[in-house]
């Protein structure tokens, strides 16, 4: 047996591929059967034979992986309840074990961990979301940083800066569509202020908890309309100045951008057109706000654009 940076092979047969015994933990040699290693480790999952799980699915000993967010609490041993006749003992009477109980706190942590997954496929939403949210939710509820709101707007508005801080940001109105039916727009507003507060004095650049921009929804809202790259590049020059104008401040983001790109589509012609309420079905602004809101941008609509640009047809 030789080792050649850190590999194993035999000396007879390097290039011969080894074949790996899983029951004995051996590394034999395809070519002459060497055993060119022993004690090795299966990291595989290790299965399991008891006499009530003809009908599981899952037949591994191990469980899921290790969640931060839980502390450890979800690495205990929970012994489910017995079913047929593995659960009554040989005098007929049900058997009772010794269960793990889960505090109030736990399950709570463990609900929430669960919703959060569960919006976020329905977002379609990565990994990198999910575990920035369960987060944010376990720092809120382990300092009880809100009190007295439903835990449901609070998941909501944990997933809503989640989005922000991995940079797929998305609108109150979208996080609320795939929240539970009880948690409306306003409750998951009040709780995102309230948590922004709690958390301002550990703010980042990359925390989330800075003010929506209009131009974080512009790629998003332009990919949905189907929009060709000018647009969008119009559309981000437009948003832009437009935080320049007095006028406008303090409108809504979804407002500033739905205008914006319905003024790009106008500029910009060839077939680009699309009505208020086309774009303001996607963007979540209703038709009279868009419309209100183009009002004010057309007399400095010079200012908007840029110097060398022109109208198509």
């Amino acid at each position: 047996m030789s080792r050649f940076s850190g590999t194993l092979r035999c000396e007879s047969h390097p290039d011969a591929p080894l074949i790996e015994d899983h029951r004995a933990g051996d590394m034999i040699c395809s070519e002459c059967g060497l055993v060119v290693g022993d004690r090795c480790v299966d990291v595989g999952s290790e299965w399991r034979t008891f006499a009530n799980d003809k009908e599981s699915t899952d037949m591994t000993r191990v469980g899921a992986a290790e969640d931060p967010t839980m502390e450890g609490q979800d690495l205990s041993t929970t012994i489910g309840r017995a079913t047929g006749s593995a659960g009554f003992g040989e005098n007929g009477l049900p058997i009772y074990r010794n269960r793990n109980i889960e505090t109030a706190a736990e399950k709570a942590k463990r609900k929430a961990n669960r919703e959060i997954k569960e919006m976020a496929e329905r977002l379609s939403a990565d990994q990198s979301i999910i575990n920035a949210a369960q987060h944010i939710f376990h720092t809120v509820h382990k300092d009880k940083l809100i009190k007295g709101r439903s835990n449901n707007a609070i998941i909501a508005a944990c997933m809503f800066i989640a989005c922000r801080q991995q940079s797929v940001p998305r609108t109150f109105k979208e996080i609320s569509a795939v929240a539970n039916t009880t948690t409306t727009i306003k409750d998951i507003g009040r709780c995102y202020k309230i948590i922004r507060k709690a958390l301002v004095s550990s703010q980042t650049p990359s925390s989330g908890l800075s003010s929506s921009s209009s131009s974080d929804l512009i790629e998003r809202f332009c990919s949905k309309l189907n929009l060709p790259k000018e647009v969008k590049k119009l559309a981000f020059y437009i948003v832009n100045r437009v935080n320049d104008m007095p006028s406008l401040t303090g409108k809504n983001p979804n407002s500033l951008a739905a205008s914006a790109i319905f003024l790009a589509c106008d500029q910009t012609g060839n077939g680009n057109l699309r009505t208020a309420e086309e774009i303001g079905r996607v963007c979540g602004a209703a038709e009279n706000t868009i419309k209100q809101t183009i009002k004010l941008m057309t007399p400095s609509l010079d200012k908007l654009l840029p110097p060398d640009f022109k109208k198509s047809a």
